[in-house]
């Protein structure tokens, strides 16, 4: 059985809700385990048991959060150890053009160097999905597609 992390930084309530959604879409997919928790909750260690790791912060200055940088920061002491595992990531901000992609994009980075597997979408959120303030009906479908085609490609890989 395939096991995946949905680690979440948030003060509002919004990159959670996001959590929750990315967490439900993944629990569809038979044969996957999925764990939704907040990355304060989360040591570093516990990463290299994990198939598959989404990271959701919300955008402060165009950047993720210093609790999700932290768990990165953390995880370089693990470098080698995650190669081949699914990386993901999803954003929120407080308005449009409020800097989810390139909060997104320095998840991914990260994830990258660590030697994961990350898959985008030719359709909806390329590069994982996003929210501006509370989930609306497009952000939710879009976190449990999400989770779905993480999980879907954890289990392939390592279900």
């Amino acid at each position: 059985m395939a096991r995946m992390l949905v680690a979440y930084h948030s003060r509002g309530g919004n990159t959670k809700e996001m959590a929750t959604l990315v967490g439900s879409g993944a629990s569809s997919v038979g044969g996957v385990e999925v764990d939704v928790k907040p990355v304060a909750s989360i040591r570093a260690e516990v990463l290299t048991g994990y198939d598959a790791i989404v990271l959701g912060s919300p955008t402060y200055y165009g950047l993720p959060a210093a609790e999700v940088k932290k768990l990165l920061d953390d995880s370089v002491a693990f470098h080698g150890q995650l190669e081949g595992k699914v990386g993901g990531a999803f954003s929120s901000s407080a308005n449009i053009a409020g800097g989810n992609e390139t909060t997104i994009m320095a998840i991914l980075e990260a994830l990258l160097i660590h030697g994961m597997v990350v898959q985008g979408t030719s359709a909806g959120d390329h590069y994982g999905p996003v929210a501006v303030g509370k989930p609306d009906g497009r952000a939710t479908d879009q976190c449990k597609a999400y989770g779905k085609r993480v999980a879907t490609l954890a289990k392939s890989l390592h279900g």
